[in-house]
């Protein structure tokens, strides 16, 4: 028999198996940049954050994920980290960080952080020592350093190409002026690749991971979580006819030409860099360092990795407890796919006992109120700009998203909100060339506009300088004069505004524990209609363009005007008994 003081003393994840609190969360994803500005520089910081945090806590989230606020140079928004264990004074200092965590705590919001372990900074001290150290030294080891190609070593080590475009390997100059060793670095050549296959590395990102969990975070968002491990002997890889070298759509981020991720599905051949089995030995490590913490601490795996029964194996019992699903992200505004998606990833996670994630936006992709509307091929982390073929438009693009949100809500397992989309910020398309920030818009010599349209700074006050993303007006990226209109204190309270919707729905996601319920499908609407039960919940979501009939009920909440009990094109409806 336990007694109660057995149980006060028993590891918290022990006493709460199954019923974690990230298995039905809904996590808001904040851009630190991006959020809210206290200094008035026009970038983003952490005393921002804390400011704003009662209106994440009203908005009716679970918890928030911290894209990086580590020291950085900034080459790539701070996933080029110099120094995992300190914050960028353009972000604050650490006691910024426990103010904020501590308020958001306050406030019943758990904080998860971005790790970016794939690589760092080439302003990393660990780097700097490398670059200092001979050919074979152990500073070098701690990075994917090799000996070039052809007579004097003149060409790179493989053809392995970057995710940003352009050549993966950079040739050193020694400190004497002659050519030295190539590095490997799959993203920018700021960003070289550590070597996970030294113990050195493994045990320098146990402390890391320890320094956060010390300080009270309650677990980690793991950036390229399908890559860190490359096959032996790095051979030379092509993809295949319309793939990408990558696969990966993230991080510091991973720009990857569509349809890239298609180079992990089971009848493809695994890039040499990507999702290569040895991760799985790391993730077990890590398993470890957080179940030693009480709390039910989380990883959840940014791999971009198809198809989602091969995504699982990032999530089994003893490694990462959350994966992204980027394959529902992806799929088309129709019937069909959205049924045979949410079938496959809920048959997928729930095969090795994990929860499944839905996701429709974040920093990486186009905001999907303009995604949801594009008429032409847009590659992952392309991006969209005023010469992208199949521009949207933007009413068609607001009316699907806020019908596909409203079916995502409505699912089992966990759901991520970007910041804004409670909003119903579309992707914004005319930035002025000489204002874009995204690496992979200068490594591809501007044919690939990036990701710079979904991350510009989010309104909040119509009338206030920068739409009160601080005081002073000024902005890292300019918004446009349209945001006024989509400013949160222009839609609260107001009835049928995106933000009230947001919020509607999570309360009676919350009330109903969706999130731990389960799907039954519901027939008879046709072939364009998604319609099932959570619960005691009805959702159905007509992604067609024929008014459906709707059944017999009461609607609780809908993404669009009903009447007459049918259900026009592009609108979800909650419907109760």
């Amino acid at each position: 028999m336990t007694t109660a003081s057995q149980s006060v003393a028993a590891p918290a994840n022990a006493s709460t198996l199954g019923k974690e609190w990230w298995r039905s969360a809904v996590i808001y994803q904040i851009y630190p940049r991006s959020f809210a500005d206290l200094s008035g520089d026009g970038i983003g910081d952490l005393p921002g954050i804390t400011a704003r945090l009662d209106s994440l806590a009203a908005l009716g989230v679970d918890a928030i994920w911290l894209s990086p606020f580590y020291t950085s140079p900034q080459k790539d928004a701070g996933y080029d980290v110099a120094d995992y264990c300190d914050v960028d004074p353009l972000f604050g200092t650490l006691d910024d960080f426990e103010v904020m965590q501590n308020r958001a705590h306050e406030l019943g919001l758990r904080v998860i952080v971005d790790i970016v372990p794939n690589h760092t900074s080439d302003a990393h001290r660990w780097f700097q020592e490398a670059v200092a150290a001979p050919a074979g030294s152990a500073e070098r080891a701690r990075y994917m350093f090799r000996d070039g190609k052809g007579a004097s070593g003149e060409l790179a080590p493989n053809n392995w190409e970057s995710v940003f475009g352009g050549p993966a390997w950079t040739r050193l100059v020694e400190p004497d002026g002659t050519p030295g060793q190539w590095y490997l670095h799959l993203f920018d050549s700021s960003q070289p690749d550590l070597d996970w296959q030294n113990p050195w590395v493994r045990d320098q990102f146990r402390d890391i991971l320890r320094f956060w969990l010390d300080r009270g975070v309650d677990g980690f968002r793991v950036d390229v979580a399908h890559g860190m491990i490359k096959a032996e002997g790095l051979p030379d890889y092509t993809p295949t006819p319309g793939g990408s070298m990558g696969g990966s759509g993230s991080t510091a981020e991973g720009v990857a030409l569509e349809p890239g991720i298609s180079d992990h599905s089971e009848d493809q051949p695994t890039a040499p860099f990507w999702a290569q089995d040895g991760v799985h030995e790391i993730y077990r490590d890590w398993h470890t360092v957080l179940a030693a913490y009480e709390g039910d601490r989380v990883l959840c795996a940014e791999a971009w990795v198809e198809p989602l029964t091969k995504l699982a194996r990032w999530v089994r019992p003893d490694e990462m407890h959350q994966a992204f699903n980027f394959s529902y992200l992806e799929t088309p505004w129709t019937g069909p796919a959205l049924r045979r998606i949410i079938d496959d990833s809920i048959s997928a996670f729930a095969g090795v006992g994990a929860p499944s994630t839905w996701v429709l936006s974040n920093h990486d992709v186009v905001r999907h109120a303009s995604r949801l509307a594009l008429t032409a091929e847009n590659p992952q982390g392309a991006g969209i700009g005023p010469d992208s073929l199949g521009l949207p438009d933007q009413d068609l693009g607001l009316h699907r998203a806020r019908a596909a949100t409203a079916l995502m809500l409505g699912l089992p397992g966990s759901a991520y909100v970007y910041q804004g989309e409670e909003l119903g910020l579309p992707e914004v398309i005319h930035l002025p060339d000489a204002a874009r920030q995204d690496p992979t818009w200068f490594r591809t010599n501007g044919e690939r506009y990036g990701r710079d349209g979904c991350r510009v700074p989010i309104p909040w006050e119509a009338q206030a300088p920068a739409f009160g993303f601080n005081d002073s007006g000024e902005s890292w990226l300019p918004q446009p004069d349209e945001w006024a209109t989509y400013a949160r204190d222009a839609q609260a309270g107001v009835e049928g505004s995106t933000l009230e919707l947001y919020t509607e729905l999570l309360r009676l996601r919350r009330e109903n524990d969706l999130g731990m319920g389960s799907l039954e499908w519901l027939s008879g609407f046709g072939e364009s209609v998604v319609a099932f039960s959570n619960g005691p919940i009805t959702v159905i979501a007509n992604t067609g363009q024929v008014p459906v009939e709707l059944p017999l009920g009461t609607i609780v909440a809908s993404s669009g005007p009903v009447d007459g009990g049918v259900l026009p094109a592009d609108t979800t409806v909650w419907i109760t008994a």
